[in-house]
């Protein structure tokens, strides 16, 4: 397979500079946040040589690389930044918005049971569906995110919510039927 000019530039860069980027990146992250230097190189990498041959020719490599790591370094800490916001709080307004939308009534309505119940249905959903809700509904994440995280298609994405929540609303309408 003939490799691209473009890849050939970066699979050399990488090569000859692995040690130095290691360094970089890890003079760049915070002692606070978990993350393997190697892995974010490799993250990045993998992102440039999938798409290498969508590059117009690179003439400098190593800032193009560079840029990238940045990037990637600053939507790190952005969502580091993003996870000591108080979960907890968080994602009870983000259950009582979910409920509204389920039950179908004002959200001052819920007692703790019908929260503990919505929060039970959501556990027992299959995975894609539950993944979906929570990626959607209470981490805040978009379709398009998604999508380029999971190469899943956003209509694809857009269904399995459709379904989760209407299996939501099946599951606990039957639950509130039987009491």
């Amino acid at each position: 397979m003939n490799q691209s000019e473009n890849s050939k530039k970066l699979n050399t860069f990488f090569n000859e500079e692995y040690n130095t980027l290691k360094s970089y990146v890890s003079s760049n992250l915070k002692s606070s946040i978990n993350r393997d230097p190697e892995d974010i190189i490799q993250d990045v990498a993998l992102k440039l040589f999938s798409s290498a041959d969508r590059y117009s020719p690179i003439s400098n490599v190593a800032g193009f690389v560079y840029r990238a790591l940045k990037n990637k370094l600053i939507d790190i800490m952005r969502a580091s930044t993003k996870s000591k916001v108080d979960y907890e709080s968080h994602n009870e307004a983000k259950l009582i918005e979910f409920a509204t939308l389920i039950y179908e009534t004002p959200s001052d309505l819920y007692p703790e049971q019908m929260k503990q119940e919505l929060k039970a249905a959501i556990i027992n959903l299959k995975p894609n569906y539950r993944d979906i809700i929570i990626a959607i509904d209470f981490e805040g994440y978009t379709y398009k995110e998604i999508e380029q995280e999971t190469g899943v298609p956003i209509g694809t994405l857009m269904s399995r919510r459709h379904r989760a929540i209407s299996l939501l609303y099946k599951n606990l309408k039957n639950s509130i039927n039987k009491k």
